[in-house]
């Protein structure tokens, strides 16, 4: 495996969440942490990094954000071509079974990188959720054969519950 491509799975940023903007009417802020494991494969391809695809799962804890859950499992999986398509995309469940779904955007899965998710939707009390949150990874650990660990310590975000049906 190519572990220098291997890290390349989400390069792309999407505008950084307002830092310190008050939340607006009906908005509610989170902040957290997510630990994860994963796995990553790669492939060579014809241009200079590879192709790879990662998946990732770990307990995500979140404080405020009144209606949510305390407590998750984060996971994520993600495609990067080696050239320009790069899609990541999460849920995360709680202890009842409900889930809010997100795509995530970012830079590679390395100490130090900022992801930015931007939640689409869920189940159950987040089935009209939108939002959006920001994460950086604290560290990350990985292995010759492309297995890996990372916490993101600084989790933090902005949600709206919908009205109306889902």
């Amino acid at each position: 495996m190519h572990s220098r491509a291997a890290v390349a799975i989400c390069v792309l940023l999407l505008p950084a969440l307002p830092t310190g903007a008050q939340p607006t009417e009906g908005e509610r802020t989170f902040s957290g942490s997510w630990s994860a494991t994963g796995q990553q494969e790669t492939i060579p391809t014809e241009g200079v990094r590879a192709a790879s695809i990662v998946r990732l799962s770990g307990s995500l804890v979140l404080t405020g954000g009144s209606g949510l859950s305390r407590g998750f499992r984060g996971e994520a999986i993600g495609f990067d071509d080696g050239a320009a398509v790069r899609l990541v995309r999460s849920v995360w469940t709680d202890d009842r079974g409900d889930r809010i779904f997100s795509e995530i955007r970012g830079e590679p899965l390395e100490k130090g990188r900022r992801w930015i998710g931007t939640i689409t939707g869920g189940s159950g009390p987040y089935a009209r959720m939108s939002g959006e949150y920001e994460l950086t990874w604290q560290y990350v650990i990985r292995t010759e054969d492309g297995a890996f660990q990372g916490r993101a310590a600084d989790l933090k975000g902005r949600f709206r519950l919908g009205s109306g049906p889902p």
